[in-house]
């Protein structure tokens, strides 16, 4: 009987490491799923590099309770799955979401984001986010938009002080 409780311990424990270790979660009720659904489900997670599974409510409850995050224990009914981002945040909202638009069967319940406890709308707003790429991609063309033309006004610049020079170089010369 020692060994039960240790594997449930152990199951705790490793649900609050993910929680802990997470940049998001997400929380789906997947009754209704085809098994070749959440196959289709799973791989998506999979090459998002988001960690999908499913626990038991009682050890989710315990682990949210330890990670700090008892009021989540309020979405832990029915039959549960969470999805877990540790490199993306947006990535579990926006793949959860875009699987329950084709497959109503998927019901998102609530997640976790940079510490906080968002509803379904609020991922839902996640997940029309652009992934991390597409932003850090925005920002740099948003900062490369301004040193190109400050570069295009410093030569401008520079090119009119060469001319000026040049005026001023064939003006002596011609007095001289």
């Amino acid at each position: 009987m020692g060994s039960a409780i240790e594997r449930k311990k152990q199951i705790v424990e490793e649900i609050k490491e993910k929680i802990e270790k997470s940049e998001s979660m997400v929380l789906v009720d997947y009754r209704g799923l085809t098994v070749d659904e959440v196959d289709e489900l799973r791989r998506k997670f999979r090459e998002s590099n988001v960690d999908y599974k499913v626990y038991k409510n009682t050890m989710m409850r315990f682990a949210f309770k330890e990670a700090g995050y008892e009021e989540f224990n309020t979405y832990l009914t029915g039959p549960n799955a969470i999805a877990f981002g540790f490199e993306d945040a947006v990535a579990p909202a926006k793949i959860t979401s875009e699987f329950g638009k084709e497959h109503d069967a998927l019901e998102i319940k609530a997640g976790i984001v940079n510490g906080q406890i968002v509803d379904v709308d609020g991922i839902k707003s996640l997940a029309d986010l652009p992934s991390r790429e597409v932003l850090i991609a925005q920002v740099l063309g948003g900062l490369n938009g301004p040193i190109s033309g400050l570069a295009n006004v410093l030569q401008g610049t520079i090119r009119n002080l060469v001319y000026a020079l040049n005026a001023v170089k064939e003006k002596q010369e011609a007095e001289a």
